[in-house]
């Protein structure tokens, strides 16, 4: 396939997704099923993971109906903690209907599953070596569930340039390995075949085979481009119903039963080429669907000879008509050309083929400006401007990093002199300006109130939720008369949710320390956990039920949780941009790492914690651009 420049490859990307606005498919067959763990799944057994004993019941439960194969879009990469019976019972539940377990590619390998992952073998039939995806390493289910399912199925998809889904893998490389996705994985256990076979017969013509009669149309590099059909609610049963005997067993008998998160809070959702957010497993179900009404879509060989053959036509007709014709005759030319380029893609589209209609497009574009002779002097204007447009945004962004670090208080000056407790706090945003924030201050004589906060996205609109985010968090503390985190967080769901047009959301940890007594109480609204440090140096995570990100869930009730200090014992917050920090070679800084810090520093005083976290943050990072803002508070109660 032709190699595009970014720019252009964005807008061709952007001509198919009209296409499929205007066509989108039709759905003829509905061989796969979604068990969706849900809100209502979520509310009624707890959230995600769930002990293996309830997914074994869930398995039992679909198993009941006679699935043709059921899949997991999720992954078991742990044992279950909560339960060490937990296993052998899914175990146990797997070996007793076909299915499928999934896989995931990573970029390096992963040292607990160093082997290669059980796959069907593939037969090849072609000379070459295809181009298909390839993971150096991969993660999959422990070993106890991954000997008991029929098969495991990729779920890994290749880098795309935006967030939009276009394409699927049906095949890739972990490692040497050929790995089938979930998809083409399950249709080959449901149907008991002992192979699959790739059909390669040289360009963009290959197959993947199946069956005889079930031949599936791929690009050399193993990807389906997918015909997305709308998001269909017949598509999903919830988990809770299934387990609750609720579902009718017609609904699921010969089905390919996909298993795979839709909760808002887990945030696994894909966009598509429909303008929709849907989960990522009804991507699966929407490949199957393809699989079995046999309508695809391919971007044959010969497409970009085609399309440089059109533009090449194109241009030669405006290059000997426009210099000798009006203003308007030469408009209309260009009109009448860019027409045709755009009927002949929608009409190779209905017929299956991705045919590119932008790029020839604005290369006609370009003929025709240069012809008119004002392309150079139009594009030297236009870089005027962007350069006074960046020198006046650069200007407005310092200042409103100016504007934000002064929200901010400075604990050494607002509690000087202040000897119950010791506190310090530190913010290093991604960006000129982010999203990330912490505030303390005291409510009363007697009690301090502090906070540590995380909005999504990062910029200038994350700034400004940031503001008032913070702000409102403030007005409620102080407002209370008998402040408790729990409540706090809960009113500022209501509140900062009330005007949300960006449908941001806010994870916080907010905590109040009584002075006279060391007693915390604190609540989690979605935020990583704080961490108590004893004066010995030993490290506990301060457990709480907490609930989701602020802005996710109307009128959810944030319970608060206690737990008492001991004299010097030390509470430290972070935002996820601690242990989410890349070095250049990708690799994350973790939480292990940083509780190892925590855990071994002989001053246990909170400047001096903070300052040696910031110090090994950067020392890893190594100049790395930051992927997010980092925030650190740590409070001492001195007794």
């Amino acid at each position: 396939m032709l190699a595009l420049p970014g720019p252009l490859a964005g807008l061709r990307d952007q001509a198919f997704d009209a296409y499929q606005r205007l066509m989108p498919r039709t759905r003829e067959s509905a061989p796969a099923l979604i068990v969706a763990i849900d809100e209502a799944s979520l509310d009624a057994h707890g959230q995600w993971p769930w002990p293996r004993t309830l997914t074994a019941r869930l398995v039992e439960s679909i198993a009941r109906a006679e699935p043709a194969a059921i899949g997991f879009d999720l992954l078991f990469p742990e044992p279950d903690r909560s339960a060490p019976e937990g296993d052998r019972a899914f175990a146990e539940a797997l070996k007793r209907v076909p299915s499928v377990l999934a896989i995931a590619g990573l970029p390096q390998p992963d040292r607990r599953f160093r082997d290669p992952p059980g796959a069907p073998p593939v037969r090849l039939a072609g000379e070459r070596e295809l181009p298909l995806a390839r993971y150096p390493g991969h993660l999959q289910s422990i070993e106890m569930l991954d000997r008991a399912a029929g098969g495991r199925g990729l779920i890994s998809a290749q880098d795309a340039r935006d967030a939009v889904v276009r394409q699927a893998p049906l095949v890739a490389r972990v490692g040497e390995l050929i790995v089938p996705s979930l998809s083409v994985e399950m249709v080959r256990v449901a149907a008991g075949l002992p192979f699959l076979a790739i059909d390669d017969r040289g360009g963009e013509d290959v197959d993947l085979v199946l069956a005889d009669d079930l031949r599936i149309p791929m690009q050399s590099d193993g990807r389906l481009h997918v015909h997305f059909g709308g998001s269909d609610p017949d598509r999903f049963v919830s988990a809770s119903e299934v387990l609750a005997g609720k579902v009718e067993a017609e609904r699921v008998r010969g089905k390919l039963v996909l298993v795979g998160v839709t909760g808002l809070g887990l945030l696994d959702y894909k966009t598509t080429p429909l303008g929709e957010l849907i989960p990522g497993v009804e991507v699966h179900a929407q490949v199957l669907e393809q699989i079995f009404d046999g309508r695809f879509l391919r971007r044959p060989t010969g497409a970009a000879a085609i399309e440089a053959a059109a533009l090449l036509v194109a241009g030669a007709a405006l290059v000997a008509i426009v210099p000798a014709a009006t203003a308007w005759i030469s408009a209309a030319l260009l009109g009448a050309l860019l027409l045709l380029f755009g009927a002949g893609g929608i009409l190779a589209f209905r017929s299956g083929l991705l045919l590119d209609a932008a790029t020839p497009s604005i290369g006609l574009l370009l003929v025709f400006g240069t012809l008119l002779g004002f392309t150079f002097a139009q594009a030297d204007r236009q870089r005027r401007r962007l350069r006074e447009a960046q020198a006046r945004l650069a200007g407005e962004l310092e200042a409103a990093r100016r504007i934000q670090v002064g929200l901010l208080p400075d604990p050494r000056a607002l509690f000087a002199g202040e000897r119950r407790f010791s506190l310090e706090a530190s913010l290093a945003p991604a960006r000129t300006v982010g999203g990330d924030f912490y505030d303390c201050f005291l409510v009363d004589e007697h009690r301090l109130f502090f906070v540590v906060a995380d909005v999504s996205g990062k910029g200038l609109p994350a700034s400004l939720f940031m503001a008032l985010s913070k702000s409102l968090l403030k007005s409620i503390a102080l407002r209370a008369r008998e402040p408790e985190p729990g409540e706090i967080l809960t009113a500022a769901n209501a509140e900062i949710g009330r005007d949300n047009p960006e449908s941001l959301f806010v994870t916080a940890f907010a905590a109040l320390l009584d002075l006279r007594t060391g007693v915390l109480a604190f609540s989690s609204a979605g935020h990583e956990p704080a961490l108590g440090r004893r004066t010995d140096g030993t490290l506990e995570v301060l457990d709480h039920a907490g609930g989701p990100p602020l802005c996710v869930i109307e009128g959810f009730e944030y319970p608060t949780a206690r737990r008492q200090l001991a004299p010097g014992e030390l509470v430290c917050l972070v935002t996820d941009g601690v242990t989410e920090a890349m070095n250049p070679r990708g690799e994350l800084y973790g939480a292990a790492r940083m509780r190892e810090l925590l855990a071994r520093a002989s001053d246990g005083a909170p400047e001096a914690l903070v300052r040696a976290l910031v110090e090994d943050i950067a020392a890893f990072a190594a100049g790395a651009e930051p992927a997010d803002d980092v925030t650190l508070l740590s409070v001492r109660w001195n007794g």
